[in-house]
């Protein structure tokens, strides 16, 4: 029996790529740079399969061929808002994500986020590395307690759920949520959360709020100018979610104006450039590279994730994690 062709458009980790070889024709971008619109619409006429990650923008360029033969697009991570989802219909192909196995450690990198920026680890490890301490005084790098603080989630799925699992049980932090549906009042009451009817209304009650919804048009710009100026002026803003979600130049404007406490993120709209003003708040934004899931034990689940639905898919089952 022949195999599919599967296109792979980054490097994985090394056991995911070996399963992948051994039960499929598989190709490996072996340079591991993102494709270009071009060299995935050959890729579209070519493979059965293509295993695409949030670097490939998989817009109406990209899909403009006049007879795929990719049936399935097997993404490698949860979200999908790089990929245009009704053009990719259009061709009949299936979309599916990798959920569940990454919320722990991305709820890890929130958390850690949190703590970096309320405690001011970042300026402390530059100071240091820069042969600028000075010792020990009363006034040196005061940050703000974590413990016993107010956290406002904004998403409340699975990676939402286990922020507030670590911070309720861990700090003592009240939670409230806002969610685009009801949340299941025993969910809430699982960590004594509240969900209020909507962001502008969580926004000041918070004295730290961590996004965690999807990407797409719906969200794009959800934190935005007016938005911010509803957040305490000691605030704290964490994203881990979508670049997209925040208006990154209105973050820039309130950090050098410091209209709130500071920020901390994971993700940011133009990956990998990071917009040049939020690169001039030094002081009270922390920024770390896209490492939500950058753990050995996520990336391998999430590769084999992929395979799972692969399995599904081309033994003419409906595919676990399809989501168009």
């Amino acid at each position: 029996m022949v195999k599919p062709s599967v296109l792979v458009t980054r490097r994985w980790p090394a056991a995911v790529e070996q399963r992948l070889a051994a039960e499929y024709e598989v190709e490996l971008n072996r340079s591991d740079r993102p494709l270009t619109p071009s060299e995935l619409r050959e890729a579209f006429l070519k493979y059965d399969a293509v295993l695409p990650t949030v670097t490939d923008r998989i817009g109406p360029d990209a899909l403009d061929v006049p007879k795929a033969q990719t049936r399935i697009l097997a993404n490698y991570g949860v979200g999908y808002s790089h990929i245009d989802l009704e053009n990719a219909k259009r061709h009949g192909m299936a979309i599916t994500n990798t959920p569940d196995v990454l919320s722990d450690c991305t709820a890890d990198l929130a958390m850690t986020l949190m703590l970096m920026v309320a405690r001011r680890a970042g300026e402390g490890e530059r100071q240091l590395r820069a042969g600028d301490w000075d010792g020990w005084c009363p006034t040196h790098l005061v940050g703000t307690k974590v413990s016993g603080k107010t956290l406002g989630i904004i998403g409340f799925g699975r990676i939402g759920q286990e922020v507030a699992r670590r911070a309720h049980f861990g700090f003592g932090m009240k939670i409230v949520v806002f969610n685009r549906s009801p949340v299941d009042q025993q969910v809430l009451e699982q960590f004594s959360a509240v969900q209020e009817n909507s962001v502008d209304d969580l926004l000041p009650l918070c004295d730290f709020v961590s996004l965690h919804c999807p990407g797409g048009p719906e969200t794009r710009k959800l934190i935005n100018s007016r938005r911010l100026d509803l957040m305490k002026p000691d605030a704290f803003l964490i994203n881990t979610s979508r670049g997209e979600v925040v208006d990154e130049f209105a973050l820039a404007q309130s950090l050098m104006f410091e209209t709130i406490g500071g920020a901390a993120l994971d993700v940011f709209e133009r990956e990998p450039a990071i917009h040049p003003m939020l690169q001039q708040c030094t002081r009270n934004l922390v920024m770390l590279p896209h490492l939500g899931s950058a753990t050995r034990e996520a990336r391998q689940a999430m590769g084999f994730r992929v395979l799972d639905n692969l399995h599904d898919f081309f033994d003419g089952k409906p595919p676990r994690d399809r989501v168009a």
